[in-house]
């Protein structure tokens, strides 16, 4: 699986039943978006990542629960458990102009209008109200609203650069 790039969206977090079903925990938003990745790769400890067709799955409560093609009884998936789950790059759907896999945003260099460069993004996190970057600057991590044509201006994933409008002086710890 070197060679393709995997991207992990959760893991078997239990087991639901006796007839094989596993309990999933997902990182996808919203959750129930792991179920329209077909097929999922599994790491397994004594194979690797593996494929692994998924024959059904639902909400069940307030989580999901799925069925594995080969896998019949409990005692089958027992060593599934904890396993994370991955899809394949190309199984995410393009995004719309304007828009991001956070993923393709940590690591991107980051500057204000001026061209000074500030930092690179750490992360991104949701709010609620919209989601917030974090970039690590040489001294301190700050944070900047996503909001497109306010504090972002503009994002070049072929150049790894994200121009921002944000005032520094705002964002001292002291």
């Amino acid at each position: 699986m070197s060679d393709q790039k995997l991207i992990e969206v959760g893991n078997i977090s239990g087991f639901y039943g006796v007839k094989g079903w596993v309990k999933i925990f997902s990182d996808t938003n919203p959750k129930e978006n792991i179920l329209k990745y077909r097929p999922w790769m599994i790491k397994l400890p004594e194979k690797g990542w593996t494929e692994v067709k998924v024959l059904n799955g639902r909400l069940q409560g307030k989580g999901i629960v799925a069925q594995l093609e080969g896998y019949s009884d409990k005692n089958q998936v027992l060593h599934l458990l904890k396993a994370p789950i991955a899809i394949r790059e190309e199984q995410l759907p393009a995004c719309d102009a304007g828009e991001y896999y956070w993923r393709d945003l940590i690591g991107l260099a980051v500057n204000n209008t001026d061209g000074q460069m500030i930092g690179s993004v750490s992360g991104v996190m949701e709010t609620g109200a919209h989601d917030v970057m974090k970039i690590k600057t040489s001294n301190a991590e700050i944070l900047v609203p996503w909001v497109h044509d306010v504090y972002i201006k503009r994002v070049d994933l072929k150049a790894q650069l994200i121009t921002i409008d944000w005032d520094l002086e705002n964002n001292t710890d002291d």
